[in-house]
Order: structure tokens, then sequence, then C-alpha cells
């Protein structure tokens, strides 16, 4: 049977690496473009979005905003800012209610700037800083300015000072970094104890399913794989409904729209990516505005001529 483009969002399990799933995925689907929308560490679990067929080609117009539901372990200083590091400090944490508590957090909502762990895959001069932490080399990261859309303080646990929360962030963003941040501000330690991604890429974990369960035929993945124009209903949508546009569109070239149009629908920019899809809603590809919004000019072309 002919694997369909999309995406299939797997549950991923502890232990299993983003790179690992992909290559599972390969083999169970029989066939080779397949790809992630981004990493999970081994030790988190949940939702990952995969890409399959020419749906890979889409990943980064697709959502970047992620979800968590995390725990943090206070007291604990790592070298790697998760409970799996070596422990290179120890402190005791203050007694703090969950309304004080949550007011040092107001800290970590909005925009705010984080230094990524030295276990990271962040580049340091050509090399990613976990081979070079790996290697006991001496190097800096500087700060990154991320964002943190929702933050909610779900429990505090003061005997084993033990903070859950749920954090809806910007993609780029380090969970364990917050961990340890939150530690710093507390005049304590920090390490993520734990994490669980709930959303990604506009993709959640009700619809997510474990490859084990594929591996066991308890789900058929053919069917579970959603069409790649679902994914993109965040953004809007262009439709060619003449033969000579779609012609033009296949072979590269600007397509011609009335300004009107375009004016009165109020939902086009020309800093932001168009679906271009045709009369029966077939995805045609990605398309950009030109400045003076007389054109829409090719991006990404699907069944270029």
């Amino acid at each position: 049977m002919e694997t369909k483009d999309g995406f299939l969002v797997i549950n991923k399990e502890k232990g299993c690496t983003s790179h690992d799933c992909v290559k599972q995925i390969r083999k169970l689907l029989n066939t080779k473009k397949v790809g992630h929308t981004g990493t999970l560490d081994p030790e988190v679990i949940g939702t990952l979005p995969i890409a399959i067929g020419s749906a890979t080609r889409f990943i980064q117009y697709l959502p970047q905003d992620k979800t968590y539901i995390g725990q943090i372990k206070l007291g604990i200083r790592t070298n790697t800012d998760d409970i799996h590091g070596k422990i290179i400090n120890q402190k005791s944490w203050p007694k703090i209610n969950d309304e004080k508590l949550d007011q040092y957090l107001n800290r970590f909502r909005g925009s705010i700037k984080q230094i990524p762990p030295k276990v990271s895959s962040v580049h340091v001069n050509g090399e990613r800083a976990y081979k070079k932490s790996f290697k006991n080399e001496n190097f800096e990261l500087g700060p990154r300015e991320v964002k943190i859309d929702e933050l909610i303080l779900m429990k505090w646990d003061q005997i084993n000072g033990i903070i859950e929360m749920k954090i809806k962030c910007s993609a780029g963003t380090y969970i364990r970094a917050i961990a340890r941040d939150i530690g710093e501000i507390l005049n304590s330690e920090g390490c993520l104890l734990q994490l669980k991604r709930i959303s990604a890429c506009g993709f959640d974990e009700q619809n997510s399913i474990k490859i084990s369960d594929i591996e066991k035929g308890k789900k058929n993945a053919p069917n579970l794989i959603i069409p790649t124009i679902s994914a993109l209903n965040h953004i809007s949508t262009f439709v060619l409904t003449k033969e000579e546009q779609i012609n033009l569109w296949q072979t590269g070239r600007a397509i011609t729209v009335d300004i009107n149009y375009l004016n009165e629908s109020k939902t086009f920019d020309y800093k932001k990516p168009i679906k271009v899809i045709d009369k029966k809603k077939i995805l045609l590809g990605i398309g950009f505005l030109n400045k003076e919004q007389t054109n829409i000019n090719p991006k990404l072309v699907l069944n270029a001529k």
C-alpha cells in the first residue's frame, strides 16, 4: 500500500531518541522520506510530530510553539541541568507558599533571555555544545531570547522541593534551563526532574500514537497520517481557479492577484506564508506576496514541471 504524505503524531516513550523514532517509522512505513519537527531529549516523553513524504518540506511552516508539563527538583544542580546528570552542587530550598512562588515565576513569563544548557545542541564554533561538554572542554554559551506564552504553577511540594508546572513556549526554549534558573532565583539550586511534551507544532497528545502500538499491530499508521493541508490551517489560503494559473505556478512563475480581494479578506500579509490550493482543495505549495501585493511568488511548489 502506498504511504500517504502528511504527519504522524508519535507519543514518544522514554529512552528513545527523536532520530530513533524517525528510523522506526521509515522501516514501518517502508519509506525513506521521513523527518521529525523538533528534537525531544531521550528521557523526555510525549508529542513528536513526524513528517512523511512531501510533508517534510512544510515543517518550517508549521506553528512553532510547544507546550510541556514538567517537574523541577529544587536543591540539586547537575552538569546537564536535569536529574540524569552529574550532581555538581546541593543546597536547601526556601520555605515558601504557592502565592509567593508564583510571584517569582513571573520572571519567566513573556520574553526572557536564557543561557542554554552546556549539554545542548547549540552550535559553538561549528560544533554542538554537548560534544564539547562530553570532551570536558571549557566554553561559554551566550543568552538567547525565547518567549514563554504561558507558565502555570500546577503544584508545589514544599516537603520534597518539587515544582510542577505547565509551560507554553516558543521553539528553542530549554525547559532544563528554566529549571536551573528557577533554582537560582530562589537562592537554591534546580534541575529538571521529568518532562512531557503535550503539544508541538499544532499537534497534541490526543492525536498521538506509540510506535510500540504500531509494531504490535494495535494501530494502523497509514490511516492515522494527518494530511499536510490540515496541518497548515493556521495560514492564509489562496485558491487557483484556472488551469493557466496552475500551469504558471507549477513552472515556478508568479501569480497575479487582485489587491481589492486581498484588502477585503484582511488575512494576507506579505511577510507571512500563504498556502496555495486548487478548486479541489489539493495543496499546490507555499507562496509569499510581493510588497506591492500584486503577485504571489512561489516559494515551495509541489509537482513542479
